[in-house]
């Protein structure tokens, strides 16, 4: 009878070893919504170098008055791994800011500002540490004149040390071009 009791625990202990290790291999393989698989995409270079930015983050904006602010972003992964948002908070200010990338497997930038306006941008520089974005023109005819928006965000990870960041940017404000950067640090992913 002992060897019974043995053998049956053994069977029970495999089969939900089994169960298990099929359902972690289901959830990496795709996202699923009811029972229809979302299609897997391949990911632009800047896309995957935001990617590092997920979690949420704390620091301090350095405005071009010198006045110092609380920043902090938190960074998700959403849409099956096809969209990440970005929730920003200045001084209690909350925007929005999305990346993905376009039909031609571009980087697309939209931030949803406090300024009222929601400036597009595109890729001007990435590496293995830094993604820059500019303001695509043919995206929001926003003129310094007649608005004012963010024209550039760039972000520079630390190289010795991945959970710390610098944030610079650029602004057109009533016409006049301004810098401001933000320090910011992981407080968890």
């Amino acid at each position: 009878m002992n060897n019974y009791k043995i053998l049956l625990c053994f069977v029970m202990t495999s089969l939900l070893s089994i169960n298990t290790f099929s359902g972690h291999h289901e959830e990496s393989a795709g996202t699923l919504i009811g029972d229809v698989e979302m299609t897997e995409k391949a990911h632009s270079e800047g896309f995957n170098e935001m990617k590092k930015m997920l979690g949420k983050w704390e620091g301090k904006l350095t405005q071009f008055t010198g006045t110092v602010i609380d920043v902090s972003s938190d960074f998700k992964l959403v849409s099956g791994g096809n969209l990440i948002t970005e929730s920003l908070v200045e001084d209690g200010v909350e925007m929005l800011t999305t990346y993905s990338d376009d039909k031609n497997g571009e980087l697309v930038v939209k931030h949803y500002c406090a300024l009222g306006t929601q400036p597009v941008f595109k890729v001007a520089q990435v590496s293995s540490s830094t993604l820059e974005v500019a303001l695509d023109d043919s995206q929001g005819g926003y003129h310094p004149k007649h608005h004012s928006y963010v024209n550039s965000m760039k972000w520079t990870l630390n190289e010795k040390d991945a959970n710390v960041a610098v944030v610079d940017s650029t602004l057109y404000l009533d016409g006049e071009l301004v810098e401001q950067q933000s320090v910011i640090s992981r407080v968890n992913q």
